[in-house]
């Protein structure tokens, strides 16, 4: 008879993604992944089935989790300027270095994974949905220009955000993103904002 777990899986889940998220998919073996999660082999494979099964789930959650988080910082209320600004920030400075798990995903896996890309590319749909969000707001307000072609921005400012994240990763200074966060601001809602 099989015991019952002595672990709670969502725990399990949230630490694996933190492990991952610090050294990166193939940087993660599963003796680390155990000793980390204070797990044997056994339990992680027959809870988990192996370990992309496991780093599928840490993207998941980070997605439920960061992802989300991202979307709502974007939904907040209060000028789309400040908004914006306290996005970029918050996305270059919650993270002590570790960069974002799905960008450091897609610079580690590209596209040679398509079960992750997969998840991937919905974690970044979710993301430009609600900065696109925040710039329609922008443009219905009159904050930011009537004939402002909010796809397009919204393309360019994620494509700035990827570029931070990897900066900020990268180990670039407070005061180099934040430049370069007030650069993008200026870009999208004029100096003045």
């Amino acid at each position: 008879m099989a015991r019952p777990r002595q672990f709670d899986e969502q725990d399990v889940v949230a630490r694996a993604t933190d492990l991952f998220w610090r050294r990166g998919y193939n940087a993660t073996s599963v003796r680390d992944l155990g000793s980390e999660l204070e797990l044997t082999s056994s339990s992680l494979y027959r809870t988990f089935t192996d370990k992309h099964s496991l780093f599928l789930r840490a993207l998941d959650h980070y997605r439920e989790t960061e992802s989300a988080e991202a979307a709502e910082r974007l939904g907040a209320d209060g000028p789309v300027a400040e908004v914006l600004r306290d996005w970029l920030v918050w996305t270059v400075s919650h993270v002590d270095g570790r960069g974002c798990l799905v960008v450091n995903s897609a610079t580690e896996l590209g596209n040679s994974d398509a079960r992750a890309s997969e998840r991937i590319g919905a974690a970044f749909g979710t993301t430009r949905a609600a900065l696109t969000a925040l710039l329609d707001r922008g443009r219905r307000t009159g904050e930011l220009p009537a004939d402002l072609d909010v796809d397009q921005v919204a393309d360019l400012v994620f494509t700035l955000v990827l570029g931070l994240r990897v900066r900020e990763r990268a180990g670039q200074s407070a005061a180099e993103l934040a430049s370069a966060v007030d650069g993008t601001v200026a870009l999208v809602t004029g100096p003045s904002a």
